[in-house]
């Protein structure tokens, strides 16, 4: 692993070497490693997690890399393959669109493979492990629970690190609860970020493109970003084509790039190169491009319809942009309707930081439920503890449990949760 560190062009953080430090320390413990890594956009999670790998790799086991979405685990495969390249660890991309898939699923049951990044094919029963050793999911909230139990279904107790900017509000409550510890990354190798998030109601959208087009002319550049409509695609992408069509006879002088799901891989790729580069200098996109997208030099973005986002995905989206450590600013154009969504914009305005963010996402949509699939919602199985109203009851009773179970947990008190929770004790351990 200290070749890997010793070999990068640039020093890791004060925060990201303690975080190194603590997850080599839960990896030669006896105990299973179940950790939250928590930073927001830009902190350098993704690099705390390959100095995990290879520390894992080292030890002789396998190492399954989950993303979600096809363009980060093609991104995350060829910056590994690049980091890696001096030290013997061979790293392969596992997706749906994958080539010769049964050749590589045969390599990585063969143990041949040391470490796999991959999208939803990881979990595919013809995906099997010689040895996983560790599991790392990244932007963990973009899976469902049912996801990750599959996952880690395919090691024998493999260590698990889970990696995101804003943590569902059930994973907070599992941390409460003991069952992830927590590594917070609070600094940026670029400095701190300064981008302001500012509510434009709806009525006013045809002043706030105004504006834009005044950054436009000052060679700034940018996203709007369009919702999705239905539970489709298709729509979603119709939606997009039509907001940018609107945009591209708007701002004539101006290149104004589409960027959807519905894209192929090679059109994704000429439109992320074109707007890169600079010859399109607005990407109207779905949130395609919420995880993923790295464009150090983009400063503005409009979220059209920001009442139908969720918190999290604000707060994602909100991280493209800002990233060389400039001034960027966010407008969030929405006609809330519930008092939620009003909640939620008013939170997304208010704060900047994974945590704070999470922590309100709680209080506003519950947590989900511990011992069941639900990510967010009142709990079915509590009655006596309001965690959205309890946290720092919730933290000291964490603590007390902690100390209490690390003298080792009586058989008794296993017979009675078990006898309590019955099935449902599986889901607690994703």
């Amino acid at each position: 692993m200290e070749s890997l560190l010793s070999g990068l062009p640039y020093v890791l953080t004060s925060s990201q070497r303690a975080a190194v430090d603590q997850i080599l320390s839960d990896l030669t413990h006896p105990r299973r490693m179940m950790r939250l890594l928590q930073g927001d956009v830009g902190s350098g999670k993704t690099l705390v997690a390959l100095a995990a790998a290879v520390a894992a790799i080292d030890g002789g086991c396998q190492v399954a890399y989950m993303a979600p979405t096809e363009i980060l685990a093609e991104q995350h495969t060829q910056a590994f393959q690049q980091q890696l390249a001096g030290l013997p660890i061979s790293v392969s991309l596992l997706t749906r669109h994958t080539s010769k898939k049964a050749q590589l699923q045969q390599r990585v049951a063969q143990g041949e493979v040391n470490l796999l990044v991959g999208t939803h094919a990881l979990i595919q029963e013809a995906t099997t492990f010689h040895d996983l050793g560790l599991i790392i999911i990244d932007e963990q909230h973009r899976f469902g629970v049912v996801q990750r139990s599959a996952i880690e279904e395919k090691g024998n107790q493999a260590d698990v690190l889970v990696m995101s900017a804003t943590p569902i509000p059930r994973t907070i409550a599992l941390t409460l609860y003991g069952q992830f510890d927590v590594t917070l990354l609070d600094e940026l190798p670029s400095g701190p970020r300064s981008v302001r998030t500012l509510r434009v109601d709806a009525d006013r959208r045809a002043s706030l493109y105004d504006e834009v087009g005044s950054m436009l002319r000052s060679d700034r550049k940018g996203y709007v970003i369009v919702p999705l409509v239905e539970e489709s695609e298709k729509v979603d992408a119709n939606a997009a084509v039509q907001v940018a069509e609107e945009l591209r006879q708007r701002f004539t002088a101006h290149g104004v790039g589409l960027l959807h799901g519905r894209m192929s891989s090679e059109e994704k790729g000429a439109a992320m190169a074109a707007f890169r580069d600079g010859h399109v200098r607005l990407l109207v996109s779905t949130t395609v491009v919420e995880v993923g997208i790295d464009v150090q030099d983009a400063d503005f973005m409009v979220i059209e319809n920001a009442d139908r986002f969720g918190l999290s995905q604000l707060h994602q989206l909100r991280g493209r942009i800002g990233r060389a450590g400039q001034p960027a600013v966010c407008y969030a154009l929405a006609s809330a309707r519930t008092d939620e969504a009003q909640d939620r914009l008013a939170a997304f305005e208010q704060y900047a930081d994974g945590f704070s963010i999470a922590e309100e996402d709680l209080r506003i949509r519950g947590p989900g439920d511990v011992v069941g699939t639900q990510q967010h919602g009142y709990f079915t199985l509590l009655r006596a503890v309001d965690l959205s109203r309890d946290l720092n009851l919730m933290r000291q009773a964490r603590q007390a449990a902690k100390e209490t179970f690390d003298r080792g947990v009586p058989a008794h008190v296993v017979r009675r949760v078990e006898e309590r929770f019955g099935d449902l004790m599986r889901w607690v351990r994703v």
